[in-house]
């Protein structure tokens, strides 16, 4: 469970809070009782969770780059942060193909401005750097990967966020190696929930034909991913932090958060069970067309968060799903959004 009283006056700064597991995350802090001073680029899809449901106007946000260096330090020193949490990132493979340099500028390049900014702040007791499952050197085969497996990465996305994970090492072993903030990265599945509005996104895709009357287009239909809800990984977050505030270096590395074997499902299986949630109207087609490059097989390996965390999953799959397509269709109905974020937080338990 998360720890509230950690987080009550907390000051937090908090990276792609515009984005769509930033903006939850900003919200569950919020409701944590943190400070919360938020660094992003402006949300990117209309709609978007962020204005949606009101984040701006429950934390501190401001708009910058982390490409910036004068911006991210002017930020810092408004923040005066104890904890930073890195997600501002170029999240999506097919977009890291058409402007590879823009991809590995913000994800490799933009987490050094970060760490570079934190090695030169005061008052910061821990740091943690999202990246992403697909850092790993990626096998193709059944077996989860684990954080001391090998990184990489085919396409440019995945090869930026493996270079984030080996900037971010390089950063703690060089610069923090006996004192300073605790400095960790965290690796966490294909996570999907309500708000997201992402486009080559499955669950977005799906949603947005859903709500057109219109049959979904997928690209890699037997894929099979390790699907979990924004609120599973996000609650690994939130402990790996307080346990580097509190206890330090034993903590800073490289922590998976993904979900039970049993929950890494092909596409098409996500998609289906989408479509039987919905209801009439909904459906899918496969575009058959060639399509650049993307893994085929991912899973995580999530023992050691579990072992030394006492974290784990706490909604399958099928609840992902559930409560994924409640969202939208609440919000459909005309609900709030940062209402219905704060009923599932409840629901998922802090």
């Amino acid at each position: 469970m998360t720890n509230a009283a950690f987080w009550t006056d907390r000051r937090v700064l908090l990276t792609g809070h515009t984005g769509f597991k930033g903006a939850w995350l900003a919200v569950w802090l919020a409701r944590l009782g943190a400070k919360v001073t938020g660094y992003a680029l402006a949300p990117a899809t209309k709609p978007n969770l962020f204005d949606l449901a009101g984040v701006g106007g429950t934390i501190d946000s401001i708009l910058g780059d982390v490409r910036d260096p004068a911006a991210l330090e002017a930020a810092f020193a408004k923040a005066r942060p104890e904890i930073v949490i890195h997600m501002a990132a170029q999240a999506l493979v097919r977009e890291s193909y058409q402007d590879p340099i823009g991809t590995f500028a913000t994800n490799v390049m933009g987490t050094a401005q970060v760490l570079e900014a934190i090695r030169h702040g005061t008052g910061l007791r821990a740091a943690l750097i999202v990246t992403s499952d697909k850092c790993y050197r990626n096998h193709e085969g059944p077996e989860p990967y684990r954080e001391d497996d090998p990184l990489g990465g085919h396409d440019p996305y995945s090869a930026s966020k493996g270079a984030a994970e080996i900037v971010t090492a390089a950063w703690r072993d060089s610069f923090f190696p006996d004192s300073g903030p605790a400095i960790a990265s965290a690796r966490a599945g294909n996570v999907i929930g309500g708000g997201d509005w992402a486009t080559d996104r499955l669950v977005p895709d799906l949603i947005r034909a859903f709500l057109a009357g219109e049959k979904a287009v997928l690209r890699y239909p037997d894929a099979v991913r390790p699907w979990q809800h924004v609120l599973d990984p996000l609650a690994g977050y939130l402990r790996l932090c307080e346990r580097l505030a509190i206890e330090g270096r034993e903590f800073a590395r490289a922590w998976n958060f993904g979900p039970a074997d049993r929950d890494s499902k092909p596409v098409r299986w996500v998609a289906d069970r989408l479509v039987a949630g919905w209801g009439a109207g909904a459906g899918w087609v496969h575009d058959g067309t060639p399509q650049p490059h993307e893994a085929h097989m991912l899973r995580l390996d999530s023992a050691q968060a579990i072992a030394k965390l006492g974290w784990r999953p706490r909604w399958d799959v099928e609840q992902a799903l559930d409560q994924t397509i409640a969202w939208y269709r609440r919000w459909q109905a005309g609900e709030d959004a940062r209402a219905l974020m704060l009923d599932q937080i409840n629901q998922f338990g802090t």
